[in-house]
């Protein structure tokens, strides 16, 4: 198992343009999300159509690689090859980096994901310890008195309670300030004293009569002090380190070299932790209720308006990574308001998606695609949906609006009965405990919830069922170098071709010798200058410098994919072979210019077809080899990948023969 996760990291760092480009990097539940230097230099195809890797997505700022729900075991492995035994983060002693332009939308995103996506795992798993054992007082199994339930609810409010030391410890990182000092800010800020002081009766009021009216606990250096509790926020601690780290800058050039050590840490704080609790502390805190306010009035304006849109759209959000512009948002709700009616709109999601997928196993005839549903079924269950989505149901396109549509009408019911979320919890089976209303001692919220999770389950399954069928056979002939293989017809493939569908088969894999595309020299892969071909990480194949620069079909094939660019193209061949042309080394700098494209992705073309025409002597002027590998992408689905020819070609010349395992 360690074996096939090291050469999967391997391959995932080789194209992500190796070690020398990657920033950094972290994981969340299902996906690794690196910071590369310059993503133009990362394999993205490639990677996408590596054995392992469910999808790639370029979204907030990151380059996201979905695993799975073993992403865990690739994220060491990945670290390892990285030579890192922790993830990389930014040294207090040195300057950052300057930060690549982004848009506003996708610095907040990678803002919010990197404050949030460290601790969601134990603030989930804390949340659903607190629901369980809410439920267990509701039935009477254990009360607030006894021993069991004081330990195991310490353990549960361990991270809700403390979320400000948290936060400041993440919100340290993001901002490239020292993580002991994050910390330091939000203990200070929940500091018992401070909180015992906040509970008070305060000597005055300032802004009486308005919505800020508070209360003043006591002066610091004659400055009215507007003490809150912070114990469970958000947005204070993570504000008091973004202002943290100007500080910190500014710390570090005036102070002396002999002093930086103790002195730094010394002025950010006492600059810092003063001004949190006179301005910075009390404005945010303001914030976030009207925050909370806000989307209490957006959910009551037309209840089940935003729960059908928030439900339908949420696995659209979640695809991109825009879901963690609303995650914060339920978070800060649950923290300031009490509850939160935001996820509410969205938990049937997964239950939709989850029960797609039973319904296409029950219906299919296809064997591979049962296999990968049940796994896809039991990750769904406990709430993590991206191996249903980009393994099974996104590819397919009907089945994912399917559980778009169930799960729109799940949000819509449950906006609809009111429902609203009283502790973190996650999704799947787990997130019910999040329902219970600890403050009235009643689970009936738990139960509705069931009721729309049913409902939902009960509209994809339904629908799915009816509608899905595995695509309609066609025989294909496929036209080879040396003669025609034909072979009997299986299930087919949709493939969209931007307005028309085109039915492609998609047959067993055959035995097949493939002509080349292309006129040159025949080169070695080995002797390749591009260790991701050189190595046969992507595959075993042959390399050809071409004379001349137009590049055909060697056979009647699907286009699987052309680079935006047009350096690189992947066809799949009726044979059920899968070659990766790729046009020169390093050629995707040039973006696009010599290079013109005659077919798009979803094509399907005939033997002899032009597909690319490239300028020879541009790209050599622009400094760039012309070597061109041709990768078969699906080697490993075969026992044998056999060069024929290791001198000149002419197109259509036997250039490689595939034989199945």
């Amino acid at each position: 198992m360690a074996g096939k996760y090291e050469s999967l990291a391997k391959t995932i760092i080789d194209n992500v343009g190796g070690k020398s480009n990657v920033e950094s990097l972290a994981h969340c539940v299902t996906r690794l999300r690196f910071k590369l230097k310059d993503e133009s230099k990362a394999n993205t195809e490639i990677l996408k159509k590596t054995d392992g890797i469910l999808a790639v997505i370029q979204s907030g700022g990151q380059y996201q690689v979905v695993i799975g729900n073993h992403v865990p075991d690739v994220f060491k492995e990945v670290m390892a090859g990285l030579g890192l035994t922790i993830a990389p983060s930014n040294d207090a002693e040195q300057e950052a980096e300057p930060e690549k332009k982004q848009n506003l939308l996708n610095r907040f995103i990678d803002m919010i994901s990197g404050l949030f996506t460290p601790i969601l795992s134990v603030l989930i798993a804390t949340g659903i310890l607190k629901g369980v054992l809410a439920l267990l007082i509701a039935l009477g199994v254990l009360t607030k008195a006894d021993g069991t339930y004081q330990i195991f609810q310490a353990i549960g409010d361990s991270v809700m309670y403390f979320l400000p030391i948290f936060l400041g410890f993440t919100a340290a990182k993001k901002f490239k300030v020292s993580e002991f000092t994050g910390i330091a800010i939000g203990a200070a800020m929940i500091y018992p004293a401070i909180i015992t002081a906040a509970a008070g009766e305060g000597v005055s009021k300032l802004f009486i009569g308005t919505v800020f009216e508070s209360k003043v606990i006591f002066d610091f250096m004659g400055i009215p002090v507007m003490l809150l509790n912070y114990s469970s926020t958000v947005v204070p601690v993570i504000v008091a380190v973004w202002f943290a780290s100007k500080i910190e800058k500014w710390a570090k050039k005036i102070s002396p070299s002999v002093i930086k050590m103790f002195f730094v840490p010394l002025v950010t704080l006492i600059i810092t932790i003063p001004l949190t609790f006179i301005v910075i502390g009390p404005i945010t805190t303001w914030a976030s209720n009207l925050i909370g306010q806000g989307s209490l009035v957006l959910s009551h304006f037309s209840p089940i308006l935003f729960g059908f849109l928030l439900g339908g759209f949420w696995q659209v959000f979640v695809m991109f990574g825009l879901h963690w512009g609303i995650i914060p948002i339920a978070i800060n709700n649950t923290m300031t308001l009490g509850y939160d009616t935001i996820l509410p709109a969205i938990f049937s999601a997964t239950f939709a998606q989850t029960a797609v997928v039973l319904a296409m196993y029950f219906k299919t005839k296809d064997k591979k695609l049962k296999s990968i549903a049940i796994p896809a079924m039991f990750s769904g269950i406990f709430g993590v949906t991206e191996p249903a989505i980009y393994g099974i149901t996104l590819p397919r396109k009907k089945p994912f609006i399917i559980s778009c549509i169930a799960a729109a009408v799940g949000g819509a019911g449950a906006m609809t009965l009111g429902l609203k979320l009283y502790g973190l919890s996650g999704m799947g089976i787990f997130g019910f405990a999040g329902y219970i209303d600890t403050a009235n001692n009643t689970i009936t919220p738990v139960i509705e919830m069931i009721g729309v999770a049913v409902v939902t389950i009960v509209i994809a399954f339904v629908i799915t069922y009816v509608l899905y069928k595995d695509d309609v056979p066609v025989a294909v002939t496929e036209a080879t170098a040396s003669g025609s293989v034909n072979s009997a017809p299986t299930p087919s493939t949709a493939v969209s071709t931007g307005g028309a569908e085109v039915v492609v088969a998609t047959l067993p894999l055959q035995e097949a010798i493939i002509g080349s595309p292309l006129q040159g020299e025949v080169v070695k892969l080995a002797d390749v200058d591009d260790e991701a071909f050189s190595s046969e990480a992507m595959g075993k194949g042959i390399a050809i410098l071409p004379t001349e620069g137009k590049l055909y079909a060697p056979a009647d094939a699907l286009v699987e994919t052309v680079y935006w660019s047009g350096h690189a193209i992947i066809l799949t061949f009726d044979s059920g072979a899968q070659m990766l042309v790729h046009i020169g080394k390093d050629t995707v700098k040039m973006k696009g210019d010599g290079f013109s494209t005659k077919v798009k992705a979803g094509d399907r073309v005939t033997k002899g077809q032009l597909l690319i025409e490239f300028d020879i002597d541009k790209i050599k002027k622009a400094g760039y080899s012309i070597v061109t590998p041709l990768i078969i992408v699906n080697t490993f689905d075969y026992k044998e990948v056999i060069g024929l020819n290791d001198t000149v070609v002419n197109y259509n010349d036997a250039l490689i023969q595939v034989i199945p395992n």
